[in-house]
């Protein structure tokens, strides 16, 4: 029996396994202070009531032999994909039913719609990037490159003619940066993609969160984007799905790669290795559309949103580079007095308790940056900033 020898070629994961071990120490060494998370991308309010009741309802429903369900399609039940369309057709973005896959949450995606794609394609990322879009590959063992989101370019590159890739990794607003593209940008890299013959690999899963009218949330705005990229989407961040887990994928049909539809590939791929998400969650995610959890979930959403306000509007006081805080729960700040991530959170948790996530657990170019979240309460966040700004 041999292993895939590629999995020997992963970093071992210990980001934050090793932030859990330092804040343990700290913790232990120092009992009576206070320490403020906001390192961890987990959201910390409860699900709306709409979606608790739709939950309760659904879960009634399967106790009563009219209304039980079984298996699904393993793609999605059509009352979700109904509302999935809508809230798109909003967008100005048309989508058939067809297009619409229903998943347990973007990251299960984004790791397994790899399966479809051959193993010799270049692969491009970002740098810093999201661990899952490196590892997915190295498992497989593609060929990866990398392009620098950098302070230079604002945490937003822009494809580079000499760099030659088949399948390219985009986040937008970006996690750990919390940048997010215009619709020239993106339409610069749609167009470096159908030029090549590439697919795009959007990961729209902080969408809510733009604020700005002016930027697109999907990359479906874009034209031609229908014929180079795939979207995923995540219920996780959006509706505090984190322990609920839903999100849905857009595959479009127009999407040809090698002479063949990678929609039908991923509907072929999904019914054999994957046997869907429940009609409770299902129905639980539909009631994230209705007029009043759309309400609720805004609210939610702008609560966040305050508390990033706070520590993007501090960082802007003391004149710290930073990105994100206007259209991401993410806020990216460059270390003071130049120190490396790794230092700069020790220091942060020393001298005032607030924990946060090193850069350089991203990659090189995060280095000398650091993350902080907005997903706290407000009074946290508060003091957290007010001890930031002492600093």
């Amino acid at each position: 029996m041999k292993i895939n020898a590629n999995y020997k070629n992963l970093n071992e994961s210990y980001l934050f396994s090793t932030i859990a071990r330092k804040v343990n120490e700290y913790k232990a060494a120092n009992p009576q202070k206070e320490i403020i998370k906001l390192g961890i991308g987990d959201v910390t309010l409860p699900l709306v009531k709409p979606v608790v009741d739709a939950l309760k309802k659904a879960s009634d429903e399967m106790g009563v032999k009219e209304t039980f369900r079984g298996y699904d399609d393993q793609i999605g039940y059509p009352f979700f994909k109904e509302a999935v369309a809508a809230y798109y057709k909003k967008k100005n973005v048309t989508l058939s039913h067809n297009e619409i896959f229903i998943s347990d949450g973007a990251k299960s995606d984004i790791g397994n719609i790899v399966d479809i794609f051959g193993k010799d394609n270049t692969v491009l990322v970002p740098d810093p990037v999201y661990p899952v879009y490196v590892d997915t590959n190295i498992m497989d063992g593609r060929k990866i490159v990398y392009i620098a989101a950098s302070k230079e370019n604002g945490f937003l590159p822009l494809p580079d003619n000499k760099i030659s890739a088949d399948i390219i990794y985009l986040c937008s607003p970006n996690n750990p940066t919390g940048a997010a593209y215009n619709r020239d940008q993106l339409k610069l890299w749609v167009d470096y993609a159908l030029s090549r013959g590439a697919v795009i690999l959007f990961d729209a899963a902080y969408e809510c969160f733009i604020a700005d009218k002016a930027l697109p949330s999907s990359i479906y705005e874009i034209e031609g984007a229908d014929k180079c990229a795939v979207e995923f989407c995540s219920f996780s961040k959006t509706a505090g799905f984190t322990g609920v887990r839903c999100g849905y994928t857009i595959v479009p049909e127009s999407l040809i790669a090698d002479g063949v539809s990678l929609n039908k590939l991923w509907r072929r791929r999904q019914s054999t290795k994957f046997n869907g998400v429940s009609y409770i969650i299902q129905r639980g995610a539909e009631a994230v559309f209705s007029k009043d959890g759309q309400s609720e979930i805004l609210r939610n959403i702008e609560y966040y949103m305050k508390n990033a306000g706070l520590i993007d509007n501090a960082l802007e006081k003391k004149g710290v580079y930073h990105t994100g805080g206007k259209n991401s729960p993410y806020i990216w700040l460059e270390c003071f007095d130049g120190r490396e991530s790794w230092d700069f959170f020790d220091y942060l948790l020393n001298t005032c308790g607030v924990v946060g996530t090193p850069g350089g657990g991203f990659g090189e170019t995060g280095k000398y940056f650091f993350r902080l979240t907005a997903f706290n309460s407000y009074e946290n966040t508060r003091k957290a900033v007010e001890k930031l700004s002492a600093l």
